[in-house]
């Protein structure tokens, strides 16, 4: 019989971590852990780091039991198992990312060796995560490199990294990764305001009182085929007369990073524009490392999820979690903006948490080769711990289709950034990693495409069994030889769904605007989930937890298949939205009556 992968695992690291632990650092012959071509696109080295500035730095250490957690996930959050709903407790969860004895063991001894104390870390609750700060002299000495102050050309963003750097031999099996250091991704919101107006123009308004029928039969007001409110959604989606409750304990989560704040006076605004039901009503406000919620400094972005997520599920409590992306330290003039990666103390914090929103919505995210790989793999197994824990995560899919969305091929950015400079479609993450949901866009109705929705197939991730017979139906729809190169068709396939994604009306700074991107579309979609998940609990039953092996197993029987529209860039008319699953939109958009019948089915 063969020995399952993650048992050979656990009886090798022992054995490694064992013969390590006798070998003395010094002198200990040092090997590149992870090193990077150069800098992504738009950054540039612009002079040498200065020695005295304090780093941040994360040390990820190995976690051997990974594969046993990851077989959980796929077990109960898959309807037709036993152990469907049987979500993990947060004990259960640290015990299966924990790093071995011995690795703590041997990492300790290293930063001893620099004169770390243990006083001087900060360990995550299940230990698999040590956070130092340091100069950036002695994080050189420690990691053989050299850091530099690198530039990017567009923003005028500064920030500290390197491109390579080395770890003692013996550390490897031991360390998965330490940041910052060739991390260089930006993670943006995805959001534009009027940006894609010339490009994916909704229809024209009709007069007031016009219905036209939505997809799910029903009549919805023409109005929303040029403005979307939170009437709109419910309307277009199916739930128009569901009423969530405000006690059952469902709760509904947003993220925030990069500064973005949401307005109190904005939000109070909107909600007596769109849900009077909700004036005064408020949210939870999580922060985390140093996140802020400045009112005199209102986001678009965060504006725009409060309003849009808390209003559609109200009175169902909300959460919004806002994450500070840099370390403190007092401003010069020669320090750069020094941004740190925003997701691992998300993460860190949601994780060591007893209480986790059974849904939460993300709409930032970066070219997926801008991160690189064992940060991805890393962050991605974090996902998958919250997964187990039964939260459904979504994200948005981008908002450049499978590129950067320029129509002009002498504009076009899709290079690779392995050296060899070649056109290619780039994927986004962290909508690429397999244990979340990533969400496209729609516009009008009957609904379309959205022509900036992101969407294709992970470089980084293969594609994961509970998709593959829906990917493999689409790819051999293409004509043999389409966009040969460009893309991966072995790797993880997005988005899984979609929602309207196109002129969402916001109040901002106390005026109404109109927004679009996928940013638009992932609170949406979440949404609709959180009021599922209402229903569920309502009736005695588990959250729905990760969402994928539903979606593709049963659920999307009760979503909009959306067959028309396309997601252009890189020279390309990119892929197009077809009958069933498409890299465009997922496998559609909600029909929230159709879906709460089928979740009220299941187990």
């Amino acid at each position: 019989m063969a020995i399952p992968i993650y048992f050979v695992a656990l009886l090798v690291l022992p054995f490694a971590a064992a013969l390590a632990s006798t070998v003395p650092f010094k002198g200990c012959q040092q090997k590149v852990k992870e090193s990077v071509h150069g800098p992504p696109r738009g950054w540039y080295k612009h002079a040498p780091a200065p020695k005295h500035h304090l780093l941040e730095l994360k040390i990820a250490l190995s976690q051997p039991k990974f594969p046993e957690l990851e077989q959980h996930l796929w077990e109960i959050s898959d309807p037709s198992h036993a152990r469907y709903g049987a979500y993990l407790s947060k004990q259960e969860t640290q015990a299966l990312m924990a790093p071995h004895p011995e690795t703590l063991d041997v990492v300790s001894e290293w930063l001893a060796l620099h004169g770390l104390a243990e006083e001087e870390l900060v360990r995550s609750s299940a230990l698999d995560w040590v956070t130092i700060r340091v100069p950036v002299g002695l994080a050189e000495e420690m990691l053989d490199t050299t850091y530099h102050v690198y530039k990017h050309a567009e923003t005028g963003e500064s920030i500290i990294r390197t491109t390579s750097y080395s770890l003692p031999e013996i550390l490897h099996d031991h360390v998965d990764l330490i940041q910052p250091t060739t991390m260089f991704a930006r993670f943006k919101a995805f959001r534009s305001t009027l940006h894609w107006t010339d490009q994916a123009q909704p229809a024209a308004p009709c007069p007031p009182g016009t219905m036209i029928t939505g997809p799910a039969g029903n009549p919805v007001d023409a109005s929303c085929n040029s403005t979307i409110t939170l009437s709109c959604l419910r309307q277009i989606y199916n739930a128009e007369n569901y009423q969530t409750t405000a006690a059952n304990g469902n709760k509904l989560g947003l993220t925030g990073y990069l500064n973005e704040s949401v307005n109190n006076e904005d939000l109070q605004q909107f909600y007596q524009a769109q849900n009077p039901s909700a004036y005064c009503s408020n949210y939870t406000l999580v922060s985390i490392h140093g996140g802020v919620n400045n009112q005199s400094h209102p986001g678009p972005e965060a504006n725009l999820d409060s309003q849009f997520g808390f209003g559609l599920v109200w009175p169902t409590p909300g959460t919004f979690y806002t994450t500070g992306g840099e370390p403190p330290y007092i401003p010069d003039l020669v320090y750069p903006d020094d941004q740190n990666e925003p997701y691992t103390y998300w993460l860190d914090y949601l994780l060591s948490q007893d209480d986790i929103p059974q849904t939460i919505s993300t709409s930032y995210g970066d070219d997926e080769q801008t991160v690189p790989y064992n940060y991805a793999i890393r962050v991605c197994a974090g996902m998958a711990s919250l997964g187990a824990r039964g939260v459904s995560l979504l994200f948005s899919s981008g908002d450049d289709g499978v590129g950067d969305g320029n129509p002009d091929p002498a504009s076009q950015q899709c290079k690779s950034n392995d050296g060899r400079n070649v056109t290619t479609f780039l994927p986004i993450f962290p909508a690429s990693c397999p244990y979340v949901t990533a969400v496209g866009g729609t516009v009008n109705i009957p609904e379309t495409a959205v022509n900036f929705s992101g969407g294709g197939f992970s470089n980084y991730f293969p594609r994961p069994a509970y998709q593959d017979a829906a990917v493999s139906t689409y790819l051999e729809t293409l004509a043999h030889g389409t966009f040969g190169g460009l893309y991966d068709p072995t790797g993880r396939a997005y988005p899984d769904v979609a929602a309207q994604g196109l002129h969402f009306s916001v109040i901002y700074k106390g005026k109404k605007n109109l927004i679009s991107g996928t940013s638009c579309s992932s609170p949406t979609f979440a949404a609709f989930v959180s009021m599922l998940n209402d229903a569920r609990i309502n009736a005695g039953k588990t959250s729905l937890g990760f969402l994928n092996p539903f979606l593709y197993s049963t659920g999307y029987v009760a979503l909009n298949d959306i067959t028309k529209g396309s997601n252009p860039g890189c020279g390309t008319l990119g892929f197009n939205a077809t009958l069933g699953w498409d890299p465009v939109t997922g496998y559609g958009t909600p029909n929230f009556e159709k879906l709460k019948d089928l979740v009220l089915a299941m187990p």
